[in-house]
């Protein structure tokens, strides 16, 4: 409560001086309606907790076993293709595809990894409740990476360097684990050690908002017109933010937007629902033995998620930071450019929503200066640099 009114504070003593600019060309007169809509997409970055289900989150070993795991091919059914095949740290963590190719490919884009740490469900479709859970799913996937955890264990047992990390990750040889479904899941764990480090850096975006949060007209000045009138539209008559909302530009949740579903000819991909199937059935998720927190508490969306008929056909709101690095778009990949996903919303065809989706989403109807505003305006939540670099392969080996 107390952080809530130094904010409020904050953005009250700002207000005189947004006032003053509301006269200078460089700074729109945001209403103070606006600037609480403004201020709810930030702080970046976020601050953020180890994951209780998972012993060795945030733990530095974990953190680089899980690096050289997320590099190895041997860990894939043909010993040809590793998670790094699909999630390029290059291509902000995709792979720039319309779909993913695995062994086979698959039915989805593929997502990126950029800030999953924070994430609630995993996938397009939610079957995961935890990073170390969703870690698992491409390994035994046969359109992915078609492996099984016989493999997996046999590997990390035999070879001397994952070996060593694994035992300076658990405190004991992986020869010692001989339930190769739970030494399967430690690898999970590691990979989900490794993805929490990847996290985007600040953007145009979050200085303008800082700015007008400490009422630095100076500053915000720097924020480009045209990506101030696309904000105004992104909090405004857009209401992308009904969806796309928080430091993270998401809600995290499941919506249908009229894209089709329709996976192949006569061949449909359900979406939400099927994911909740999955995720209820599954051995990995975290009402299952595998979950390291003893209290639970991380389970409970999982107990209490629901399946619905409505779910069918829906999909994963992705996140807009860094979205102008991802393309293409939407869980099927089937849009190609920002602008087409622009032209999407504002010619959209209500009548293929569901119900719910109908009271969210209306055409835009947006003019071209529109649009480009709107567009600039995503851009500005890009880092446009990679703030990682791959620290295996010229290294000490662990032995």
């Amino acid at each position: 409560m107390i952080r809530k009114l130094a904010c409020i504070g904050l953005l009250a003593a700002a207000l005189p001086l947004l006032t003053v600019a509301a006269n200078d060309k460089d700074v729109l007169d945001f209403t103070a309606d606006e600037l609480r809509r403004i201020m709810q997409h930030g702080p970046w970055p976020q601050s953020w907790s180890r994951d209780p289900s998972n012993r060795v989150s945030g733990k530095r070993e974990a953190i680089d076993f899980g690096e050289h795991l997320f590099f190895e091919n041997r860990l894939s059914g043909k010993g040809t293709l590793s998670c790094g095949s699909c999630h390029v740290p290059e291509r902000d963590w995709s792979d720039g595809l319309q779909r993913g190719e695995g062994m086979q490919t698959v039915d989805r884009n593929t997502p990126n990894l950029v800030n999953v740490r924070y994430h609630r469900w995993y996938g397009w479709d939610g079957a995961a409740d935890s990073l170390w859970s969703q870690s698992i799913r491409p390994s035994l996937n046969e359109k992915e990476l078609a492996s099984t955890p016989q493999n997996v264990a046999a590997i990390v047992r035999k070879d001397p360097e994952l070996s060593c990390h694994y035992t300076r990750t658990y405190g004991k040889p992986p020869t010692e684990v001989k339930d190769d479904e739970a030494l399967l899941v430690d690898v999970g764990k590691a990979l989900a050690a490794f993805q929490e480090t990847i996290v985007a850096a600040r953007t145009a975006f979050d200085e303008f908002r800082d700015a007008l949060e400490r009422g630095d007209r100076s500053a915000a000045a720097r924020y480009s017109m045209p990506a101030q009138r696309g904000l105004r539209i992104f909090i405004g008559k857009g209401n992308c933010v009904s969806c796309h909302n928080g430091p993270r530009f998401t809600n995290g949740e499941f919506h249908a937007t009229g894209v089709s579903f329709f996976a192949s000819k006569n061949r449909v991909d359900p979406g939400r629902h099927e994911g909740i199937r999955e995720l209820k059935a599954s051995r990995f998720n975290l009402l299952g033995p595998y979950n390291d927190d003893p209290t639970r508490a991380t389970a409970v969306g999982t107990q209490h998620v629901e399946l619905v008929q409505r779910n069918f056909g829906e999909f994963k709101v992705p996140s807009l930071r860094n979205a102008a690095l991802t393309g293409p778009y939407m869980h099927n990949g089937q849009i190609g450019t920002l602008r087409e996903v622009v032209r999407y919303y504002s010619e959209l065809n209500v009548d293929r929503l569901h119900a719910d989706g109908e009271q969210l989403l209306k055409p835009l109807k947006l003019s071209a200066q529109e649009t480009d505003d709107l567009i600039v305006f995503v851009e500005s939540l890009t880092d446009f640099r990679t703030n990682w670099k791959r620290s295996t392969g010229g290294e000490p080996s662990c032995r």
